[in-house]
């Protein structure tokens, strides 16, 4: 624990306190023209001993607990009808376990890749949204963190511009896509195939447009990759970036809803092929390393999202995408191919109608090029253990019970298995437990 962490996490115990209460008076009916929101969220993970013959630079270390804190405004305005700015400057502070090196499926969305002592301030968010219009059923919009409430229409257009994360807009998924909220791992809230451009807290500059009509949705997004793999720094011209596609399906399968989503990314910058970094490795008797063989690329990548109600407290989900492994993965994580299955079940049976219960399993896993390149001593995004002589797929389990004591506030309970991380059958596997508060209005 760093000293900064008791008076970070005082503040953020008062907004736990304060904000539920906040949440009462949010929903009029009426369109709103402004609104203000907040969020507080604190996790504490740990893990437990295992096997750990030998360590690299990015390798988990076994025994220890880290905490992470942020505490999030979100303010918007709606400067004309349709038309919605919003801001999110942020608090953070805290880092994530070994720095938030070790498994590529990390098991902390909430432990960003700059890890610092002392809390610091970020405007994480800043975008303008405009929704066109097209005609059909009207609903209501409810009040909520970056979304002024009023009504849509069932067709329309969305714009988006400015810095946001890419996944406010693609691969979303109900059951599995917000840390402060569901699952913890990173390749459980989002695709872990999925290479999404972002600077290393996650965000990133660009535009984004859907077109929903009827019960299909069609995305499309382009965005500025950070400056070099796992940046701090995004480009501003776009001289690297991303395109995203996405098209999504709602439907109703046993009077329940459901949608299947398949998004495909096409990263152009520059990237190291695993070849190429070997090749000069053994060339010059040093460890593979890509930042020398670097050059104008592209990497592609594309997967499947589903989510599908059961029934009226069950819910299932299920992703599974496939990248380049061939070229570096950029600004996500070291992830090639992966699988996930899970539920999410609500605790009306048990008189509980506000709690939750997740339960997921994930598949990750790299090409033999990357295998070949972090047995060569190479370093990824996250992983490197210096060599790597027994591949395995890393193998993760995460369940979480999400107890909602009053509006606004959760207690969540998290526990995670990880066989094989960083894909080394040599060390783990790993037990991690977590502790999460959140608190929002």
């Amino acid at each position: 624990m760093t000293n900064a962490f008791p008076k970070v996490a005082a503040h953020a115990a008062a907004l736990f306190l304060l904000l539920p209460g906040a949440a009462q008076a949010q929903d009029t009916g009426d369109p709103q023209t402004m609104a203000v929101h907040g969020q507080a969220t604190l996790v504490v993970q740990g893990v437990g001993g295992f096997t750990d013959p030998y360590r690299g630079a990015n390798s988990l270390s076994p025994k220890q607990v880290r905490e992470t804190v942020d505490v999030t405004l979100y303010v918007g305005v709606r400067p004309w009808a349709g038309g919605e700015l919003w801001a999110n400057p942020e608090i953070d502070q805290g880092f994530g376990l070994s720095n938030t090196l070790g498994v590529a499926g990390f098991p902390s969305a909430e432990a960003y890749k700059v890890g610092k002592d002392a809390p610091y301030l970020r405007l994480q968010r800043a975008f303008f949204r405009q929704t066109i219009a097209l005609g059909g059923e009207r609903s209501a919009v409810a009040p909520a963190m970056n979304t002024l409430g009023g009504t849509q229409t069932a067709n329309r257009l969305v714009l988006t511009a400015g810095k946001f994360g890419v996944g406010d807009v693609f691969d979303t998924n109900r059951y599995a896509h917000d840390p402060r909220g569901d699952f913890l791992n990173w390749s459980a809230v989002d695709a872990g195939s999925f290479d999404y451009a972002a600077d290393a807290w996650g965000y990133a500059t660009g535009v984004a447009a859907e077109w929903y009509q009827g019960a299909w949705t069609w995305r499309a997004g382009l965005f500025n990759l950070s400056k070099v793999p796992n940046g701090e720094v995004l480009e501003r011209d776009f001289r690297q970036y991303q395109v995203d596609m996405e098209v999504e399906h709602r439907h109703m399968l046993g009077g329940r809803p459901g949608a299947i989503r398949l998004t495909a990314f096409r990263n152009r910058g520059q990237f190291g092929r695993f070849d190429d970094a070997l090749a000069l490795g053994a060339a010059q008797g040093q460890p593979a390393d890509t930042a020398p063989v670097r050059r104008r690329t592209t990497r592609m990548g594309a997967h499947v999202n589903v989510e599908q109600a059961v029934t009226s407290t069950l819910g299932v989900f299920a992703r599974a995408g496939y990248a380049d492994g061939a070229i570096e993965p950029y600004d996500f994580t070291d992830i090639d191919r992966t699988a996930q299955l899970g539920l999410s079940l609500g605790g009306a049976g048990w008189g509980r109608a506000n709690d939750r219960i997740g339960l997921v399993g994930i598949v990750n896993g790299i090409s033999n090029a990357h295998q070949r390149f972090l047995d060569a001593g190479g370093l990824g995004v996250l992983v490197g253990d210096g060599k790597l002589p027994h591949r395995g797929s890393e193998a993760i389990a995460e369940a979480y019970y999400d107890w909602q004591p009053r509006k606004g506030f959760d207690v969540t309970l998290d526990y995670q298995f990880i066989a094989n991380p960083g894909y080394n059958r040599d060390r783990g596997p790993a037990n991690v437990l977590a502790l999460r508060l959140h608190g929002g209005f």
